[in-house]
């Protein structure tokens, strides 16, 4: 699946890990919330970067203690009707400081991925087949946000006040 990260385009290193699944020694990889909550003895030793998925209906609560194990947070969208995922990004970077990687997974639609970037999304996971030009433009669709979030752009309020 085609990765954009920091608005480019960029081969994705990590590997998903299933149920019954090893990681190799410093091999990065992404497991479900299950996997994690279950404390799978395999992944507690595991030495290389780790990332954890997690869907919509796991708030980020589950995993605050565990923040500084984790390199990257998958959130999983599921379509334009469920906005939980947007939510979690902003307690992830605004609350609880996770300066990881946070990933958006799932159903990425460009129509939404400007709004993801603005919760703190940093990097899009796309299916095969999809447009990654048009992907990257949407990115920078909008050139003056009206309200502020956890990108620290400027909003149009704030520029027109430094203009003066």
């Amino acid at each position: 699946m085609p990765l954009i990260k920091d608005g480019a385009i960029e081969a994705d290193g990590w590997t998903y890990l299933g149920p019954d699944d090893y990681p190799g020694p410093g091999q990065p990889v992404i497991i479900d919330y299950a996997r994690w909550r279950d404390r799978d003895a395999t992944i507690a030793a595991h030495n290389g970067p780790l990332g954890i998925r997690m869907r919509a209906d796991q708030v980020p609560e589950l995993i605050a203690d565990d923040l500084g194990r984790f390199d990257l947070i998958a959130l999983e969208f599921l379509g334009i009707a469920d906005g939980r995922p947007f939510s979690h990004a902003r307690v992830l970077r605004d609350r609880l400081g996770f300066g990881g990687e946070l990933r958006g997974v799932g159903e990425v639609l460009e129509d939404q991925m400007f709004f993801m970037r603005r919760c703190g999304i940093d990097a899009f996971e796309l299916d095969a087949g999809r447009d990654i030009g048009r992907a990257i433009a949407a990115l920078t669709a909008f050139s003056a946000p009206y309200q502020a979030a956890s990108d620290g752009l400027a909003t149009a309020h704030e520029r027109r006040r430094r203009s003066r």
